[in-house]
């Protein structure tokens, strides 16, 4: 039975991620990856935790501060940008602030940017005085005016931000950008950086007092281990113990190399590297070198 979403129980941790959208299978492929899995429920809203007392609260990106403001979840993994928006939001009201970024997740980058017609010379900030900027994201647009003392009109908008220049509802925007496409197709051209943004997991402003505490350092825990695998690959070969100095230079941006016993005057050998670390070019340079028996292995999860 699915426990009613206002009296959340004090021994299992509830996270909250996004429904639909760009950051929903990574974050559910990144929680997969530490070891959850979950029961989901008829109406897909809610997953119930069956490898560990985790659950999961599916959700629109923009409702996850304002769920762990209120408590009703713990954790939420959600985009930087309407973490910082929220918090900056209710600093701008007074309201103490009630929730904080634990952990950059790696997926999801994109930034807040300033873009302006393609046709103007851009000379710096000091240009926007007394301009017309439409934003979805007002509250760290202001605050980030306010930093460069500049006195400029914020236009609020829900949606289309990039077309307000050509409807003449403004003279620029502030809007998060990925690869630039859009801005492109609108006559745009991106000019200054307002924030660098990705999925974080975010946490109350409070830390818990109950077995979520534990929960929660567990999670930490394996997400870190998750997360620093990446990228990395176990190296591992076999080579003459008199070749070791220059495999050792071949490897000086790996990790440590570790040896371990074998036999016929060698030694086994093995490393972890990242992955650009190990490409068929290196690895034919180790060949030369007298490595032997060369395996590149996926690293699934470790603990330090």
């Amino acid at each position: 039975m699915t426990p009613p979403l206002g009296s959340a129980s004090r021994d299992r941790l509830r996270i909250a991620i996004q429904k639909s959208g760009r950051l929903a299978e990574p974050a559910r492929s990144l929680l997969a990856a530490c070891g959850l899995s979950w029961r989901e429920s008829r109406d897909r809203l809610f997953c119930y935790g069956e490898s560990l007392p985790v659950d999961l609260l599916l959700v629109r990106d923009d409702d996850i501060p304002g769920l762990i403001a209120d408590g009703v979840c713990d954790l939420g993994i959600v985009g930087r940008n309407e973490l910082d928006e929220q918090a900056a939001g209710r600093a701008r009201i007074g309201l103490a602030p009630a929730y904080r970024e634990l952990r950059g997740l790696g997926f999801g980058q994109c930034r807040l940017m300033l873009a302006v017609p393609e046709d103007w010379d851009w000379q710096g900030p000091r240009q926007l005085q007394g301009l017309r900027i439409a934003t979805s994201y007002p509250a760290i647009l202001a605050a980030w005016l306010e930093r460069q003392g500049i006195q400029a009109q914020v236009v609020e908008l829900s949606g289309s931000v990039e077309i307000a220049p050509r409807l003449g509802t403004a003279d620029l925007i502030c809007d998060l950008v990925s690869s630039g496409a859009t801005l492109r197709a609108n006559q745009l051209k991106p000019v200054e950086t307002l924030l660098e943004s990705e999925a974080v997991l975010a946490g109350p402003a409070q830390g818990f007092d109950d077995a979520r505490a534990g929960l929660a350092q567990m999670l930490l825990r394996r997400m870190d281990g998750v997360l620093q695998l990446k990228d990395r690959k176990l190296l591992m070969f076999n080579a003459p113990r008199e070749s070791l100095p220059a495999l050792q230079r071949l490897l000086r941006d790996a990790g440590p190399l570790i040896e371990l016993p074998a036999e016929n005057g060698e030694v086994a050998l093995q490393t972890m590297c990242e992955s650009a670390a190990v490409s068929w070019q290196r690895l034919e340079e180790l060949e030369r070198a007298g490595a032997r028996g060369l395996m590149v292995l996926a690293v699934e999860r470790t603990l330090s």
